[in-house]
């Protein structure tokens, strides 16, 4: 009798969330597997379930897998799966929320200090034979303001490492069913009015697209510096080149942009003040079996139900 299938879109998992999925044949769609890549793989193979690292699942998907009863995010974001689609078709939707948090926050504690401190600049001027320091100076953050979109899993961790340094730590979650103590519970317009620094923790959704954008970053104090490890479609970014053009902006951290892979020629590439990582924020060794054990577990979960 032929095992059930589970296919994972990306070139790899975790040995222990591999283990976990002993009883199942593993189907990996290798490192940058496209929509018509998942399409076909489900029309091959008829998945039980699908792992999602890289690529969208959508309707055309789910439809070419007739068995599929579950779609497992590796990782918290559930933003490239078509979750009305899967709801519509009985498929359950999980995320290993969490498991990434402690790796994603560090990322954007490094970004905001490196926007601060001009780490890769001053780098690149000391390896071209500079030295700057008549001439430099860096943002001290301490009783400065941060402020948060978002106190879930990664929000709440680097509000803590925030107020760790004497930041003062705003927040914006209508959707936190607990509040952290230490942070300042503040509405959008506290955000763009007193922060110093914005962090960017939440969710891509149809309502908050582009929350980031003309109107919202000419509200914001002038020299802000932003923040972004969460999902590239929260900010306009032809409005926030213009920010950085014109001052209002100091500096950018981003790990995730609206297009992914970035592509040669982006704009960003160019712009001396944008601090770039290719959305490694939650790639850490650690965080790497975290989000493969928990992703397997979502899994099992419901198909051992």
């Amino acid at each position: 009798m032929s095992r059930a299938t589970i296919l994972v879109t990306g070139a790899d998992l975790a040995p222990q969330a591999v283990a976990l999925l002993a009883d199942y044949d593993l189907v990996y769609a290798g490192k940058t597997p496209t929509e018509a890549d998942i399409v076909a793989l489900c029309s091959q193979h008829d998945p039980v379930a699908i792992i999602v690292r890289y690529s969208r699942v959508d309707a055309p998907a789910m439809d070419a897998a007739p068995s599929l009863k579950v779609i497992s995010k590796h990782g918290s974001g559930t933003d490239t799966i078509d979750k009305a689609a899967a709801a519509a078709r009985g498929i359950a939707v999980v995320a290993a929320v969490g498991a990434n948090a402690a790796a994603v926050a560090e990322q954007a504690l490094a970004l905001m200090l490196a926007c601060a401190k001009s780490v890769p600049q001053l780098d690149a001027r000391m390896h071209a034979g500079h030295w700057d320091k008549a001439t430099h100076k860096s943002l001290e953050l301490g009783g400065r303001t941060v402020g948060l979109i978002g106190v879930g899993a990664i929000g709440l961790r680097f509000a803590r490492m925030a107020a760790a340094m004497d930041m003062r730590v705003l927040a914006y979650d209508p959707f936190a069913k607990t509040w952290p103590q230490g942070v300042e519970r503040a509405e959008l317009d506290d955000i763009w009015r007193e922060s110093d620094v914005i962090s960017l923790h939440c969710p891509l959704t149809a309502d908050n697209r582009h929350l980031l954008n003309t109107e919202t970053l000419a509200r914001c104090k002038p020299g802000v510096l932003i923040v972004n490890t969460a999902r590239g479609g929260l900010i306009d970014e032809s409005a926030l080149l213009d920010a950085l053009d014109s001052g209002q902006v100091r500096a950018a951290g981003l790990d995730s942009f609206a297009v992914e892979p970035m592509t040669a020629g982006h704009p960003f590439q160019q712009h001396e003040r944008i601090i770039l990582s290719p959305h490694i924020g939650g790639v850490t060794s650690d965080a790497y079996v975290n989000m493969g054990v928990s992703a397997a577990r979502n899994a099992l979960a419901i198909l051992e139900a």
